[in-house]
């Protein structure tokens, strides 16, 4: 059950134990049965046979006339590849707020879109002195003017296989020199999480930062596989952890402390005690196929067109059936 105020939405695993949850609600509050969910806080929810489509094309629509850009010209890419821009580069922008509400703004739309985070640290951390960050924010709304009817798809597949991409930029930015981690969790062939942040020191080699990026995306596998059997849905098989970067996976399994790397001493030994039980391994991937690369930097046009479909993201049209209810005033207190 997912609840927001008074919106609810509903799903089981199977119908009868869907209506009996539906009738049980029923009785201690005022409810209205709006049938199958097609639109949730923004979230535009379309269903096929063999998959669910999440997408935010009126939410997306709406920013882009907000902020004047309804007639631009679209761009192939969110970010330019040459993005590395200190937080207070060029001059102040006249109306801060409106640079601030754009970003916000744009951070909802990370739920069904995850070609977009990469900037978004970033962005935060200029919102008091924007400059030249305007210009990259407006660029992101060009690359929506392009793709308004993008969102993400949810393949219907056997969850049986947890699979964690994680990359890292390298002391990416220019003003503090901390590098930028981000991962892509799939169960089965879904898409199920994601994230690019910021990391909270600074990396003293291109191992340490890869290797701090890996611990992320193993710590969310984690919480994914407790999550899993708290739905008794436990995975049968090691989570797989693939990361681009041969050192950070040499680490993950060898046993000897190392004098250059006794600083990254806990995320050394949580990663090595889930490899030694059998929950994780952590294995090469080439760039080429480091599906968390968009999370983490920007990318050519040619190869970032590739990074959506990989991602399922992408077009889609199809119709929903689960349960959306409206919860009514009532007397009942909770």
């Amino acid at each position: 059950m997912l609840l927001y105020v008074d919106d609810i939405v509903l799903t089981a695993s199977s119908p009868q134990l869907l209506h009996r949850v539906i009738a049980a609600l029923k009785n201690q509050f005022a409810m209205k049965d709006l049938g199958p969910l097609h639109h949730f806080l923004g979230v535009a929810v379309q269903h096929r046979s063999d998959s669910l489509f999440l997408s935010q094309r009126q939410y997306t629509l709406d920013i882009i006339a907000h902020h004047g850009m309804s007639a631009c010209k679209p761009c192939t890419t969110p970010v330019d590849t040459c993005a590395k821009v200190a937080a207070e580069a060029g001059p102040p922008v006249a109306d801060p707020t409106s640079y601030r509400s754009l970003v916000g703004a744009l951070q909802y739309l990370t739920f069904t879109r995850p070609d977009l985070p990469t900037q978004f640290s970033k962005f935060a951390f200029t919102c008091m002195i924007p400059g030249r960050h305007l210009v990259a924010a407006k660029r992101i709304l060009r690359y929506l003017q392009g793709t308004i009817s993008h969102g993400l798809v949810i393949p219907r597949s056997a969850p049986t296989q947890l699979t964690v991409y994680t990359d890292a930029d390298w002391a990416g930015c220019p003003d503090t020199h901390r590098s930028t981690s981000g991962y892509a969790v799939f169960l089965g062939s879904s898409l199920v999480s994601w994230s690019s942040k910021r990391q909270p020191t600074v990396s003293r080699s291109s191992a340490e930062a890869e290797y701090r990026a890996v611990a992320n995306g193993v710590a969310e596998a984690t919480w994914l596989r407790q999550l899993l059997q708290e739905l008794h849905q436990s995975l049968q098989f090691a989570c797989l952890v693939y990361c681009d970067n041969v050192s950070a996976v040499y680490l993950s399994s060898n046993p000897i402390q190392h004098q250059r790397t006794k600083h990254v001493e806990i995320d050394l030994h949580f990663v090595r005690e889930r490899v030694a039980i059998g929950a994780v391994r952590v294995l090469h991937v080439p760039t080429t196929s480091q599906f968390a690369d968009v999370f983490t930097k920007g990318l050519p046009s040619s190869v970032f067109m590739e990074f959506p479909s990989s991602l399922n993201g992408r077009f889609s049209h199809a119709k929903m059936d689960l349960i959306y209810l409206h919860k009514g005033r009532t007397d009942f207190t909770m």
